[in-house]
């Protein structure tokens, strides 16, 4: 069989360009639908041959009977046989491989790569976001939403194409047939059709309703379940099991509500679907059994008639099945677009160019960000770094100095002013170059689940094995690389850490997350509390470390403990978002001001106020 020959017709993970996506479900499934614009006209084509074929088979059968009827049984293979084993090479021959085409064009060519290219686009989409969209929403939620997209998607096109295109075709042949027989048989069942498009239809809506309701609940249930999941080390160190039990209860709750409102109405549908049916057999089978009686029907005809109302009476409730979950799947798709078709915050410029690897001269000019607010952030500053400067920042929480890093790393755009590398303000710069050219270690900083070494190389991927290990040793992170054992048996650099690294100490976190850094090597370095989760031994051998490190490199490095600050070139004190101090270390300490209140405030020489 050519499986492979349609399958692969289409790349579902080609690379596209990721802009704005459509908000409304018809929208968003015919821009998905874009790579394959050169097979559905195939794909309608065979389904349309198929249904017609369909349809004509029940015709053929009861001319079939009448044949029989009208030559008897000697007379009839003399009379009729090359048309009838003209009409068996059709049913055996022509009907197989046209069905078995508009399947693969179907099922191998579009079902197989439409769902993954869905999930691919939308998790793509999503991780151009910025870390504020991540921040304001549940990570579960997101990743149920893009997990659901594609089968909704892919099923509503197999759908269309394969029930509701199959049936309007082998309708309209139906209505054919019947006018061949009696233009009176046709007038009844096109009564019905409309009769029956307007229940569907009516029903259809309530339950796309009622199916992004339970679709956004059953989100939100999976957003508190993984919420519990990933913090489970701050659930059972709060003794907080009962409290996320009934966090989660109230979802469950809402989700089994919104389902059973979604059955009560697939249980007023069954009713409804078996009064209808009844009514077609009785307007069509009726009425073609009174007309033989009058003698302008043969037996032939009725048997057809009958044939293709027993037939509609069955696709219809498969027609309303179709519906219901085409309108279903519309209430996924329409819940999931509440993410995907967000456009991004932050985005590239059009044209931004490379950062390539150079000095690394930092230039904040008259920055404010507040983050939408009154309090916190940063107020018009400037601030020049040169290339190659260690630079140390102070100040209380909230005074900015988290705020300047993640604008430096384009986490986020400046209210005002613009921030410049090498003379080049950053938005003007793809944001990968960027982020490659600045290497960061945070206080809390997490890993993958995955191994010790790809976490590593997460920071280089093309360095050696050699490379791998050397930075390990320099973070002080080998020895203790050596002795891990995870539960799947697998040691040393292989054993997997666990979700954002939860088998860790967060001091074994942390010299990870330096030796990774150490392997990016980037030109500009930022510091934000680094070592805080070490203890003093370690801190004192990393400190070492990132002395050498951080030789020709422009550095930053945030820090309570001003200890870790006494080998910088210069220090700045932030507070309420403004630099009020600015100079080398030796000079704050020495002046009445509030770096050397800081300094005296941990050697223990004033009480904090």
């Amino acid at each position: 069989m050519p499986f492979r020959f349609f399958e692969n017709r289409i790349d579902p993970f080609a690379d596209i360009v990721d802009g704005a996506r459509p908000r409304t479900v018809l929208g968003y499934i015919r821009s998905e639908l874009m790579p394959y614009r050169r097979w559905l006209p195939l794909i309608a084509l065979t389904g349309l041959l198929t249904a017609l074929m369909e349809s004509g088979l029940i015709f053929y059968s009861g001319r079939l009977i009448d044949l029989m009827t009208t030559s008897g049984p000697a007379a009839f293979w003399q009379q009729h046989s090359t048309e009838v084993l003209l009409a068996l090479f059709v049913v055996l021959a022509i009907r197989p491989a046209l069905v078995m085409l508009n399947h693969l064009l179907l099922e191998q060519t579009l079902s197989s790569n439409l769902q993954e290219q869905v999930r691919w686009r939308a998790h793509k989409h999503l991780l151009g976001q910025s870390v504020g969209f991540f921040q304001n929403d549940f990570a579960g939620r997101l990743s149920n939403r893009v997990m659901q997209m594609g089968p909704a998607v892919q099923d509503s096109v197999h759908m269309t194409f394969e029930a509701l295109w199959f049936s309007v075709t082998y309708v309209i042949g139906a209505v054919l047939i019947l006018s061949q027989i009696d233009i009176r048989l046709a007038l009844p069942l096109v009564l019905w059709v409309i009769g029956y498009g307007f229940y569907v239809r009516h029903i259809a809506v309530k339950v796309g309703t009622a199916s992004e309701r339970w679709a956004d609940g059953r989100s939100m249930a999976t957003g508190r379940v993984v919420d519990a999941y990933s913090n489970i080390e701050t659930v059972k160190l709060f003794a907080h099991n009962r409290q996320e039990q009934d966090y989660a209860l109230s979802a469950l709750r809402r989700l089994r509500l919104r389902f059973q409102r979604f059955l009560r109405l697939m249980t007023m549908l069954a009713f409804g679907m078996n009064a209808i049916n009844g009514l077609l057999i009785l307007i069509l089978v009726g009425p073609a059994i009174w007309f033989w009686t009058l003698g302008t029907v043969t037996i032939g005809e009725v048997a057809a008639t009958s044939a293709l109302a027993i037939r509609l009476n069955g696709m219809s409730n498969w027609i309303m099945w179709v519906t219901i979950r085409l309108f279903e799947n519309s209430g996924i798709i329409q819940e999931g677009l509440r993410s995907i078709a967000i456009p991004h915050l932050i985005r590239d410029t059009q044209g931004a160019s490379v950062l390539p690897r150079r000095a690394g001269e930092i230039s904040v000019r008259n920055v404010t960000h507040r983050h939408g607010k009154n309090d916190n952030g940063l107020q018009s500053v400037n601030l020049n770094i040169p290339a190659g400067q260690k630079l140390g920042i102070v100040g209380k929480s909230g005074a900015g100095k988290s705020t300047l890093a993640n604008l430096l790393m384009r986490f986020d755009d400046p209210e005002q002013g613009q921030i410049l590398i090498d003379g080049t303000p950053i938005d003007q710069l793809t944001q990968r170059s960027l982020r490659q050219q600045i290497g960061m270690v945070s206080q809390n900083s997490a890993l993958m689940h995955r191994s010790i070494r790809e976490n590593l190389l997460y920071g280089n991927d093309t360095a050696t094995e050699a490379d791998m290990v050397r930075a390990a040793k320099q973070a002080h992170a080998h020895d203790f690389i050596l002795t891990l054992r995870d539960s799947a048996g697998r040691l040393g650099y292989d054993a997997h850490v666990g979700e954002r690294g939860v088998t860790l100490s967060g001091g074994q976190r942390q010299r990870i997350a330096i030796a990774r850094v150490i392997l990016k090597n980037a030109p500009i370095l930022i510091l934000d509390e680094a070592t805080s989760a070490l203890d003093s031994a370690v801190e004192v051998e990393i400190q070492e470390a990132l002395q050498t490190i951080m030789q020709d490199k422009t550095v930053i490095v945030i820090a309570h403990r001003l200890s870790t600050l006494v080998n910088m070139d210069r220090i700045i004190v932030l507070e309420n978002g403004r630099i009020i101090e600015d100079g080398p270390p030796a000079t704050l300490r020495a002046s009445t001001g509030r770096f050397a209140e800081f300094w005296r405030m941990q050697r223990g020489e004033v009480r904090s106020a």
